[in-house]
């Protein structure tokens, strides 16, 4: 199978706004509740294996994600995923805000969980190294831990930070109050 081509913001814009195509934002769900582009639908990637993308007769789709990568990356995964004329978002809705088009932005939504990973696994691996200068050395342990769970999460794509944070209760969904 080929590769998706690549459109620009602006004339993805234009055959979004003719109804030519549709946006599927590929990005997982807290991601698109912090900022999204107005009228994407979105469909984390995480949840292609488990069905079809389906948007209606004669529609193309447009993905894009935050830079492109992803949308890059899983560019054959997207096409077996949709049966018509489909195209990635050149750069994402990085690109999109940079062209000047308009997003939705909702800064009370919590911070994308891959955000809040780096930051606690940085406060803590920070925390380890000053406990052991300045306390005592077998604090270097907590800095050891948290650089073997980034690692094992790398490999096996498992992070138990990540599933430790996405049950807190700033990261519990309205739906969910």
């Amino acid at each position: 199978m080929s590769q998706l081509p690549k459109i620009s913001p602006q004339d993805a814009a234009k055959k979004i706004e003719t109804g030519e195509a549709v946006l599927i934002d590929i990005r997982e769900p807290d991601e698109h509740a912090r900022e999204q582009i107005v009228g994407a639908k979105s469909l984390p990637l995480s949840s292609l294996p488990t069905q079809k993308i389906s948007i209606g007769e004669n529609s193309e789709a447009i993905f894009h994600c935050k830079s492109g990568m992803r949308t890059d990356a899983n560019c054959m995964k997207l096409a077996e995923a949709f049966n018509g004329t489909a195209y990635i978002l050149e750069g994402g809705i990085d690109a999109w805000r940079s062209d000047g088009l308009e997003t939705l932005k909702n800064k009370k939504a919590p911070l994308e969980l891959n955000r809040q990973v780096q930051i606690t696994a940085g406060m803590l691996i920070l925390a380890g190294f000053l406990l052991g200068r300045f306390v005592h050395p077998e604090w270097h342990l907590l800095s050891g831990f948290v650089g073997a769970g980034l690692t094992f999460a790398g490999i096996s794509g498992w992070c138990g930070m990540a599933h430790l944070l996405a049950v807190m209760p700033w990261n519990k969904s309205a739906s969910t109050k």
